[in-house]
């Protein structure tokens, strides 16, 4: 069981957060709380940015943090309703204004391969919020067409070329295929699936945030608990991600579910530890002070993988 009080600590928050407590620790659905995510709150100061043409910042990917591509995906990530009208017409703008000829969305006319990250996101959030399945098939055939041998992907295969899939470019692209998923689309849909078993694979085998080599952390970041993720990895991010897929548990995540257990804190929440850097519309939380959006997502995730038992009580 969670302790009462924490659970109250984290009701005592933003609607967005009230609502994930109720349907990932509670089993509660208060579509109530749902809709009220876009008008108040997080979600109605995120909504408040938008400019008059659409877009958030300058654009679709300028500047990081408060451009349309990542407001969008804090937007979803705060669970605000999929048929928010406003999103789903700048979805749409991406499409018309950012469609690359090699079928992925690409926010710069200088680079001209699309980015797989970039397009693992748009994925996640577009199939979020209803985008057409034409309008999307494209994105699909690019996102199936850069796959590499490991099972995992790379955003340098088709600019510098890369033998070895990256962590940060896997999880954005194997998030997105399951947002896709969950949403009833069916083009390719039986490889979109073997691709994301494979891409699950590549991430396990290196437990999560390991070198398959040296067995040796990747990066310190990545041990690192930070929201909003953005395109970056950690391990709570990918736990989270294999919660959400419905996943059960696999003897080569217990290093990043012992990592996380070790981050809770005596007053039995979790820190926010880090932020990456870059302009944001504003913060949600502080660096060094306990973060609602870990402690929810690391409560979901052991809830997920039966390690309630193992909290601080």
């Amino acid at each position: 069981m969670i302790p009462n009080q924490i659970i109250e600590w984290l009701l005592d928050s933003d609607v967005s957060i009230q609502y994930q407590v109720y349907r990932d620790l509670l089993n509660i659905d208060r579509p109530d709380l749902k809709e009220r995510i876009s008008k108040e709150g997080w979600g109605a100061k995120f909504l408040s940015y938008q400019n008059s043409n659409g877009h958030w910042g300058q654009g679709f990917y300028q500047p990081k943090w408060i451009s349309t591509h990542y407001t969008i995906l804090d937007l979803k990530n705060l669970s605000i309703s999929n048929q928010c009208k406003e999103i789903q017409a700048t979805i749409n703008k991406i499409i018309c204004e950012n469609k690359d000829p090699d079928g992925g969305v690409n926010p710069t006319k200088s680079v001209s391969n699309s980015d797989i990250c970039i397009c693992g996101m748009f994925l996640n959030y577009a199939a979020y919020f209803g985008a057409k399945e034409d309008d999307l098939k494209s994105v699909v055939d690019f996102i199936l067409s850069q796959q590499l041998p490991d099972g995992g992907f790379n955003c340098q295969l088709n600019r510098k070329g890369a033998t070895h899939s990256s962590v940060h470019s896997t999880l954005s692209v194997v998030e997105g295929i399951l947002e896709y998923l969950l949403n009833g689309y069916k083009y390719r849909l039986n490889e979109l699936k073997k691709v994301e078993e494979e891409s699950r694979e590549f991430l396990l085998e290196h437990k999560l945030y390991k070198s398959h080599q040296t067995g040796e952390i990747i990066d310190s970041k990545m041990v690192m608990l930070s929201y909003p993720s953005r395109w970056r990895y950690d391990i709570l991010r990918a736990l989270d991600y294999f919660q959400f897929a419905g996943v059960g548990y696999d003897s080569r995540m217990s290093d990043a579910l012992g990592v996380l257990i070790k981050k809770q804190r005596a007053d039995m929440t979790w820190p926010l530890q880090c932020k990456h850097s870059g302009q944001t519309h504003f913060d949600m939380e502080t660096i060094g002070q306990p973060s609602r959006w870990n402690t929810l997502r690391a409560l979901r995730v052991l809830k997920h993988f039966g390690m309630i038992e193992r909290i601080k009580k």
